[in-house]
This record gives structure tokens, sequence and C-alpha cells, in this order.
């Protein structure tokens, strides 16, 4: 049987959709730090952050490094400008269709009257 495989984009995202996950990111695009660093301001345990941190190395967000007692985490840039790029790639294809979009409509709205003009007066029913 086949596993499935998750592409690198998925596990990105995936390791994103989480908001403590995204503030270590956000951390980490100001340069390395620890693990205790990355926990303190999150209201978890270290041993979450832990996990947490695990889930973004497998995603390849973020790499660490051991020396001592001390893991450093950084950020990985290449995996970011993946990211980044894919968003950039659906957003300039959106914007083509939503200009698209208004090219047609500006073609085939009908001519609006202007302001010093009346349109005339439907007909009254004692008219008809």
């Amino acid at each position: 049987m086949i596993q499935y495989q998750p592409a690198p984009l998925d596990l990105a995202f995936q390791a994103l959709s989480d908001p403590g996950r995204r503030a270590m990111v956000e951390r980490l695009s100001f340069g390395p730090a620890s693990v205790s660093e990355l926990a303190k301001p999150l209201p978890m345990t270290l041993s979450a952050v832990v996990q947490h941190l695990k889930v973004l190395e497998e995603a390849g967000l973020v790499k660490s490094q051991k020396v001592g007692r001390v893991r450093t985490c950084t950020l990985d840039v290449g995996a970011m400008t993946r990211v980044e790029r894919w968003i950039a790639e659906r957003k300039r294809f959106w914007e083509q269709q939503y200009d698209q979009l208004e090219a047609y409509l500006a073609q085939t709205a009908p001519n609006e009257t202007a302001p010093n003009e009346t349109a005339p007066n439907p007909p009254k029913e004692n008219d008809r």
C-alpha cells in the first residue's frame, strides 16, 4: 500500500496553522533564539514548546542546533521563501482575475445619466 506523503508546502501551512507556532516563527524572524527564549512569552509549558518546535522542524521552517545544554533555533529562510512565493503566485492570479472582471464590467456597463439630466418619469396609473 502506498502511503501519502505530504508535500513540503502542505507541512509548512499545517505548521503555520497554530498561533503558538506562528509566534515562534515571528520571534525567529528577528534572529536565532534558544528554546527557553521562545517559550518565555508563550502561555505553554517548555515541553509543549519543544513539541511545537518539532512540528516546525519537520515542516522545514526551523532548524535547531544543540550546544551543550542549550538548543538554539533559527528560521529556515528558504522554506519561508517557498511559502511566500506560493502565496504571491495566488495573489497575482487573483489580481489578474479582478482586473479582467473590472475591465469587462467597464466595457459592458450602461451609460449613466449625467447629474443634470433627469430620467423620464414612469407613467402614472391614470395615464394608462
